[in-house]
């Protein structure tokens, strides 16, 4: 039975032993040992509750309780996406507990890689030092001129940083602009809401907290100055029709009308989180069009009050240059996985890869820190591969359709339980 609001009235009470509720309750007690470990709790608040109140099991317990619910699950649920998403969700609750067992302070070397696979069901791998070399001759052709190119960048970005006067109205224009394009390609739950805040000192650059009963918050972090361009990836990314779609739709089609009342929690470190990231990375080109590109940033650019006859462009040749750089750049983010695998697998110090981010993928001092505060950081060391691995598995996906059915099957990733494995085998079949 459904109330009004659309909530499921008959959800497992927290003393039954059946599955869902069985994986919430170890869900909710690793979190109390990794702090962070659940990213957002929608579930009975009587189960939450109770386990605040519990003695709390050791890690090696919960570890063996996950492979216990694993085995159940191999046994007892027929449906099969939701049994191969179960299972692998739970190896990796599995693997976060021994991981905290045994190296409190983080794993290294090939024991660290072990680990990120058991996590996400995939294995990271470095991106090769041409794709780097080839989009650094690109910023030079973009962006002719003496000095280094990390040099003539900096002076490209400064010309291009929103006004913290401007930014709120900026970024609720482009939340509803993005917002009623997702309304007509993939429809909205209703009901559904989104607020913004603005924040400071966090290791990310955007965040979208999901609340429940279809509402959330997206925080843009301003420790850095923002770039005009940049915000068109991020905000899709974060709200419609990125996490914020993702969650809401999850919600109102899995929990409320399936009871699957294991995804009224969102881990980080597990299989899901792949997901999530490469659909909200590929989500932009849903929310803007390439075709539609060059118009929106010209419109930003104007509504941020950023002025190009100051630099001795247009708006339209300085908007078609940042889409160029954009697309450089976004290769260039990709050896954030390379400096993670340098500082975790092969023992790079934090100054040499510091100075790789620089080098290599032209970041300014101040934003290779920011990368590696949120490389370093006990739980995100873990979760830095997710986007460009996710994007790049969920992109072959998408593109194995015609494009006109690739909204169709998008949708199919906010609605439905699908984890990686489930997306391999579809690309296989």
């Amino acid at each position: 039975m459904t109330t009004d609001s659309g909530r499921v009235e008959n959800a497992p009470d927290p003393d039954s032993p059946g599955i869902a509720t069985a994986y919430l309750r170890l869900a909710l007690r690793l979190d109390q040992h990794l702090p962070g470990f659940v990213d957002g709790y929608f579930g009975p608040p009587a189960l939450k509750a109770q386990v605040d109140l519990e003695a709390l099991p050791s890690l090696n317990r919960l570890a063996a309780d996950a492979a216990e619910l694993r085995t159940g699950v191999e046994a007892e649920v027929g449906e099969r996406h939701r049994r191969t998403w179960l299972i692998a969700q739970l190896r990796a609750i599995e693997a976060n507990a021994r991981a905290l067992d045994e190296a409190p302070t983080g794993l290294t070397g090939t024991a660290y890689l072990d680990h990120v696979e058991q996590c996400f069901d995939w294995l990271p791998a470095g991106r090769p030092p041409e794709q780097f070399a080839a989009a650094r001759a690109e910023v030079d052709r973009l962006l002719p001129g003496p000095g280094p190119a990390i040099e003539r960048l900096a002076e490209w970005d400064a010309g291009l940083v929103v006004s913290p006067d401007r930014l709120r109205a900026v970024l609720d224009w482009l939340v509803e602009r993005f917002r009623e394009r997702a309304r007509t390609l993939f429809g909205l739950p209703d009901g559904e809401g989104l607020r913004i805040g603005i924040v400071r000192d966090q290791p990310w650059g955007g965040y979208n907290w999901y609340d429940g009963r279809l509402q959330s918050r997206f925080d843009l972090n301003t420790d850095l100055p923002i770039r005009a361009p940049e915000l068109i990836g991020l905000v899709a990314h974060e709200t419609y029709p990125g996490h914020h779609l993702e969650h809401a739709w999850k919600e109102s089609s899995l929990v409320d009308g399936e009871g699957r009342l294991e995804c009224s929690v969102l881990l980080i470190n597990t299989p899901e989180c792949l997901v999530s990231e490469g659909l909200a990375d590929l989500g932009r080109q849903f929310a803007v069009p390439p075709e539609d590109e060059l118009g929106l940033l010209e419109e930003l650019l104007d509504r941020a009050a950023i002025n190009p006859r100051a630099g001795g462009r247009s708006r339209s040749d300085l908007a078609a240059t940042a889409i160029a750089l954009g697309t450089q750049r976004r290769r260039l983010r990709e050896f954030d996985v390379n400096a993670a695998l340098r500082r975790h697998a092969q023992g790079a110090d934090h100054a040499t890869v510091r100075n790789e981010l620089e080098q290599i993928a032209l970041l300014s001092p101040e934003r290779a820190e920011k990368t590696l505060e949120f490389i370093e950081d006990p739980l995100w060391r873990t979760y830095i591969y997710v986007y460009s691995a996710g994007e790049a598995l969920l992109r072959r996906w998408l593109e194995a359709v015609p494009r006109p059915d690739q909204p169709a099957r998008f949708r199919r990733l906010l609605t439905e339980q699908l984890s990686p494995a489930t997306i391999v085998a579809e690309l296989g079949s």
